[in-house]
C-alpha cells in the first residue's frame, strides 16, 4: 500500500460507472493521476478507448480532443486493478415504485467485490443514497474506508460543475475521507469551494434534501403558472416581481411541464421514503404537485382537441443528451390513452419511431405535419410556428 503522499501525488484511481458523474470526475481526475473507468457497456467503453466521450459535454470534449490526458476502460474490474488507491462507483441507484426505495444493488456488489480483493481499499461513493445506507455498508464489511461524497451536477454542464463545485461535502471524517477530499481540492479550478465533513447520513441527506429543494422551486413557479392560467393573468409579471426579491432570486424560476429528468423525481421519491413515521406535509406535497401539473397541463392540451400532436424534443434541457423521467413523456402517455395521433421530431434518436409514435427528424416535415406541437423548452427555430406552439417556457432558459 502506498503512502498517503504518494497517493495524492500520482493516484491510481478506478470509477465504475461511465455516466455523467463517473466520466466527468474521470476526465478532471485523468490531468494529474492515473484513471480507469469500468463500465458494463461495451459501446461506452469502446468510445472511452478511442479518446471520444461517451456522455455529452462540450468542455469534456475539448478536453479529449486536446490529448492531454489517458483513460484506460474496461468491460469489467480485473486484477490489473485491485492496487487502486482510491475506488470510487458511480452507477445508478433508481428508485423503484415496487418497493418503494432506491435500487443500490449495484453499489452493494460492487463494495463487496472490492472488498473482497483489497480489504485495505478506500471506497468513495457518489451514486446517491439512502439516508443511513454509508453506515450499514461499513457496518456490514466492519471498515471505516466506505465514505459518501455526493455530486452535484447538471446535465450538460458536468465538466464545469466538477472544475468548479460549489462546495465539496465528504461524508466521513478519517484520514482516509481527508485524504480524498484533498485530492479533489487539487483537480478543481475553485480552490475555495468550502469543504465540509460531517457524517455519512447527513452527507445523504445534503444530496437528497439539496435536489428536493429545487424540484420545490420547480413546483413552486409551476404552481404559481397554473394559477396565473386559471385567473387569466400574466405569469411573468408575477414572477419578475417575486424574483427581485434577492432573498428569492431568478433561479429554477422558469415554469414547465414538470421537473423531471433523472434525478429530481427519484431523489425527491427517497426523500419522502426516508421520512417514513417522521411527521412531514412538505414532501409528500412535492410528489403530488409534479403529477397533479403534467395532469392540468394534459388537460388542456385535450381541450384544443387538436387532430395531430408534435412533441418538439423529448429532452428536460438544452444539452442535455438523455430524457430519462423528462415530464414530457408522462403527458405522452395520457395522451396516448385517449388515442390522439402523436409525431415527435428528437435528433438524439436515430430510430424511426419511440412508444410506438413516429419520429421526423426534418423540422420543416415536423412542423407542416403538426397542427398543435408542445415544447416544455422553446428556442428559436420554432419562431415561425408559435401560433401552433403550446409551451409554458416564460424565459428561454432551463
Amino acid at each position: 500500500m502506498k503512502s498517503a503522499n504518494s497517493k495524492l501525488s500520482k493516484a491510481k484511481i478506478t470509477i465504475f460507472g461511465a455516466g455523467y458523474v463517473g466520466f466527468s470526475l474521470g476526465v478532471l481526475f485523468a490531468s494529474k493521476h492515473n484513471v480507469h473507468i469500468v463500465d458494463i457497456n461495451p459501446k461506452k467503453v469502446a468510445l472511452i478507448n478511442s479518446d471520444r466521450a461517451p456522455i455529452h459535454d462540450k468542455k469534456i470534449n475539448q478536453s479529449l480532443c486536446s490529448g492531454e490526458i489517458s483513460i484506460n476502460a474496461y468491460t469489467e474490474f480485473n486484477d490489473n486493478l485491485k492496487d487502486s488507491d482510491f475506488f470510487i462507483i458511480a452507477t445508478p441507484t433508481n428508485f423503484e415504485d415496487k418497493s418503494g426505495w432506491f435500487d443500490t444493488n449495484s453499489v452493494d456488489k460492487l463494495v463487496e467485490i472490492i472488498h473482497s480483493t483489497n480489504k485495505d481499499s478506500i471506497i468513495i461513493i457518489k451514486s446517491t443514497l439512502p439516508i443511513g445506507h454509508t453506515d450499514l455498508l461499513n457496518k456490514r464489511f466492519s471498515t471505516d474506508k466506505i465514505i459518501f461524497v455526493p455530486e452535484f451536477l447538471r446535465e450538460g454542464s458536468a465538466y464545469e460543475d466538477q472544475l468548479n463545485p460549489s462546495r465539496i461535502i465528504v461524508g466521513g471524517n478519517s484520514n482516509h475521507a481527508r485524504n480524498f477530499a484533498t485530492l479533489m481540492v487539487s483537480i478543481v479550478a475553485n480552490k475555495k469551494a468550502p469543504i465540509l465533513f460531517m457524517a455519512p447520513s447527513e452527507a445523504e441527506a445534503v444530496k437528497l434534501f439539496s435536489n428536493s429543494y429545487l424540484a420545490l422551486r420547480v413546483s413552486f413557479f409551476n404552481e404559481l403558472d397554473t394559477f396565473s392560467i386559471k385567473k387569466n393573468i400574466n405569469p411573468k409579471n408575477i414572477i419578475d416581481g417575486l424574483c427581485l426579491d434577492e432573498r428569492i432570486g431568478h433561479s429554477y424560476n422558469n415554469p414547465s411541464f414538470g421537473y423531471g429528468g433523472y434525478c429530481l423525481p427519484k431523489d425527491s421519491k427517497q426523500l419522502l421514503a426516508n421520512f417514513e413515521d417522521t411527521p412531514q406535509k412538505i414532501f409528500s406535497a412535492l410528489v403530488q404537485s409534479n403529477d397533479l401539473r403534467k395532469s392540468f397541463l394534459t388537460s388542456l392540451i385535450k381541450q384544443r382537441n387538436p387532430k395531430i400532436i408534435g412533441i418538439y424534443r423529448l429532452q428536460m434541457k438544452k444539452d442535455s443528451d438523455n430524457y430519462r423521467d423528462s415530464a414530457i413523456i408522462d403527458i405522452i402517455n395520457e395522451l396516448q390513452a385517449d388515442k390522439f395521433k402523436l409525431l415527435i421530431y428528437e435528433p438524439m434518436i436515430q430510430e424511426k419511431e419511440i412508444f410506438g409514435i413516429s419520429i421526423i427528424n426534418e423540422l420543416k416535415k415536423f412542423k407542416s405535419k403538426t397542427d398543435l406541437i408542445l415544447a416544455n423548452r422553446l428556442d428559436n427555430s420554432l419562431d415561425d410556428v408559435l401560433e401552433k406552439v403550446f409551451s409554458r417556457d416564460i424565459f428561454k432558459n432551463n
